[in-house]
């Protein structure tokens, strides 16, 4: 799942359901420190709009589909509204491809860090950097720095934890391949046995209908279902970030691409000169708010 444009408390409170779709908490696998190796944002050889893309003058971006809020509006990557969208656009900006150069790509969340050859020049998914990721895939610097959190439904089984030991007898769900799932496996290691799901969709489904206890996705996501979707639930609480560098959300490129350095450099500057910031406050400032599980 994945949400959408104005701050989400903000849109809440205002009551604009239209500010929110379902959110695809993906965060992947345990992440290594940050990601690619940053390279300012004007590396060598990153002719602005001249890039060796897979076509010549066009930069093709992939996601999943359907592509959820906070990070996309209206299941519209093409409309620059959500995070990651505003983000994929702002990175096309500093390599020097207008909007009208940038074309969308619909790839599913696993299939992007598979190994093989890409389709597209780089994919923005809430995909989190991790070593076992590098092994396949390239990815730039990190966007977006996220933590992992548990949703219930209020008066549930789950809804009154508030620590990881509480969370041990309790039946847990997280979409498949995502960071969501290692914390379940990794840190809580549940008795019962996780019950995984294609998409973030699915596990909503199961909690509603009494299938799990509680899920687990990355916070802002958490955030949006809570607060649009299931509004019987509750957010329980936010894990700690594993090590000592947080959990990173990366763009994803061909292993070895001639782009990597240049789409880092450009998320580097973005970082540097604030941009990244502004992005996320208007779209994910309310989504940094959760008790902490220990």
């Amino acid at each position: 799942m994945h949400p959408a444009p104005r701050a989400l408390r903000r849109a809440v409170s205002a009551a604009t359901i239209a500010l929110l779709a379902t959110a695809v908490g993906c965060a992947p696998q345990p992440e290594d420190k940050a990601a690619a190796p940053s390279s300012g944002s004007a590396a060598k050889g990153c002719a602005q709009g001249k890039l060796a893309t897979k076509t010549s003058g066009k930069l093709t971006i992939a996601t999943d589909e359907p592509a959820y809020e906070p990070w996309f509006k209206d299941d519209k990557p093409t409309n620059g509204k959500g995070f990651e969208s505003a983000v994929a656009y702002a990175v096309a900006e500093r390599l020097g491809y207008g909007r009208d150069a940038v074309v969308w790509q619909s790839v599913p969340f696993n299939k992007a860090f598979a190994p093989g050859e890409k389709t597209f020049d780089f994919d923005i998914n809430q995909v989190s950097i991790s070593t076992e990721r590098k092994k396949a895939v390239d990815f730039s610097s990190g966007y977006y720095d996220v933590r992992q959190a548990v949703i219930a439904l209020k008066g549930g089984k789950a809804a009154k934890a508030t620590s990881i030991a509480a969370l041990r007898d309790l039946k847990l769900g997280a979409q498949v391949g995502t960071t969501s799932l290692d914390y379940i496996t990794d840190v809580v290691k549940p008795k019962r046995q996780a019950a995984v799901y294609a998409k973030n969709d699915q596990a909503k489904s199961a909690l509603k209908n009494g299938q799990v206890d509680a899920v687990v996705t990355d916070l802002p996501t958490a955030f949006y279902i809570t607060s649009a979707e299931v509004t019987n639930a509750r957010i329980v609480g936010q894990f700690e970030n594993r090590g000592a560098a947080p959990e990173q959300f990366g763009l994803v490129l061909d292993k070895g691409s001639a782009l990597t350095s240049c789409v880092s450099g450009a998320v580097d500057a973005l970082r540097k000169d604030g941009t990244l910031a502004r992005i996320e406050k208007q779209w994910l400032s309310d989504a940094v708010d959760a008790p902490v599980l220990k």
